[in-house]
């Protein structure tokens, strides 16, 4: 299917085609070389993005265009995956259920191939609203062990056959930390509990089945203080939300059945501050910690946060092309990459000006990302803030020069992945700078 997709990008078919509006130009004439042609064999088994953060923007979008986040939104998502050469997805789960809401949506993804997972807290193929749903009492394993474990239980019932990475441990319930008086032992015995549940619900050994854990926030305390699960379990080791790598394994160190993995974020919703609303990603900065990542050998599984989907078209793209293959892109290869992105979307005559304008504006947001914005963010004395202020509304006019040159078909795909984010950043820094001056002035 990836060969099959790899052409079809050659003849001009976006990857974003559909969800970005980018237009498909017509060939005259389609050649083939003669030989041999590979893709070669993916570097990271699994690639894959986790769609988080999702209320209002993909939820009310999906409400309205499908009913909802369903199976008929599904089908687009998975072909984005393969079109990627991804092939791995945490669904959606604020306030939805993949395998409860719609049950064509599971018997789905295992028709595209792809591998279905859940979030670093809710274990065993259960979404936390099915546990809103159907779960009784506590979601506390020292007072409710029986529920829990006929509640997961369920999960690998429904699971079946289909391919799935099964997510060990807990954590509390609504991603939060487990109690206080929640100890290594008893993080050991949920664990040991879980792996039994697929042992007998799978009818074979429990190293079976591909299982991960995942050290986030809290739960790396506890790998630090000694806590330890089975060889063949994945450890997927996490960002700090912010992007940057908490923990990668040790060079040297004795390979594990399981390997590594890493969980990364372009969106984060928590403390002490949320950013979801546009890319703040630069390419650089994406490569230079994914890069850490394959030279410290965390390369069993691979998958961001890539919040609403929507504003992250370029960094998901690279993500997921560097998972593939990582030599492919040097480091002073991502502004050649984001050109050959460019011309893809929009046509080699305007590629170095688009991928300019893409590699500033994530460079800009990535300074400050808008939601911790404010008016005392730069100094108004030094004209920090005028300068700041003056490189925005420098790259919008380029922006808006460049819409009136584009032909029409292009005009979409422009205003969604280029235009509006520009303008939208543009604007939010001149109102902070025109409140900064106001106060200053009522001084």
């Amino acid at each position: 299917i990836y060969g099959i997709y790899d052409l079809s990008q050659q003849m001009g078919v976006s990857p974003w085609y559909w969800w970005a509006d980018v237009p498909t130009k017509p060939q005259k004439a389609l050649y083939v070389s003669v030989g041999r042609h590979t893709l070669g064999e993916p570097q990271v088994k699994y690639r894959g993005i986790f769609l988080n953060d999702e209320a209002p923007a993909l939820s009310g979008w999906a409400k309205e265009k499908f009913g909802g986040i369903n199976s008929k939104m599904y089908e687009h998502v998975f072909e984005l995956i393969l079109r990627l050469k991804g092939n791995y997805l945490w669904p959606a789960m604020w306030g939805n259920a993949f395998n409860d809401d719609d049950k064509l949506s599971p018997v789905l993804a295992d028709e595209y191939g792809i591998v279905m997972g859940t979030s670093h807290h809710e274990p065993m193929d259960r979404a936390q609203q099915e546990w809103k749903r159907y779960g009784t009492g506590a979601w506390n394993y020292q007072t409710n062990a029986k529920v829990l474990q006929d509640f997961w239980r369920q999960g690998i019932r429904n699971m079946g056959t289909k391919e799935t990475l099964v997510t060990v441990g807990m954590r509390g319930d609504g991603d939060e930390p487990m109690s206080e008086g929640s100890n290594i032992a008893l993080l050991e015995k949920i664990v040991a509990d879980q792996r039994q549940i697929l042992t007998e619900e799978t009818h074979k050994p429990a190293d079976q089945t591909p299982q991960l854990w995942a050290l986030y926030k809290e739960v790396q305390d506890y790998y630090d203080r000694g806590m330890r699960v089975p060889d063949d379990v994945t450890l997927l080791l996490c960002d700090d939300n912010w992007g940057n790598l908490r923990k990668l394994p040790k060079l040297g160190e004795k390979p594990r059945r399981g390997g590594y993995g890493i969980y990364y974020h372009f969106d984060y919703v928590g403390g002490p501050r949320n950013y979801k609303w546009l890319n703040t990603n630069p390419l650089p900065r994406i490569w230079e910690q994914m890069h850490l990542a394959h030279a410290y050998g965390a390369n069993q599984i691979w998958i961001v946060n890539v919040g609403d989907l929507k504003p992250m078209e370029l960094p998901i793209s690279f993500f997921l092309d560097y998972a593939w293959n990582p030599a492919a892109i040097a480091a002073d290869q991502v502004a050649a990459y984001t050109q050959q992105w460019a011309a893809q979307q929009f046509g080699l005559k305007y590629a170095v000006d688009i991928a300019d304008m893409l590699a500033k504006y994530a460079k800009y947001n990535a300074r400050r990302k808008p939601e911790l914005l404010d008016a005392d963010t730069y100094s108004l004395a030094t004209g920090e803030w005028a300068t700041v202020v003056d490189e925005y509304n420098q790259l919008l006019a380029r922006a808006e020069a460049l819409n009136q040159q584009l032909p029409a078909e292009y005009r979409d795909a422009y205003f969604e992945l280029v235009l509006h984010p520009v303008l939208a950043c543009a604007n939010l820094n001149e109102l902070y700078y025109t409140v900064a001056q106001n106060r200053e002035a009522a001084k």
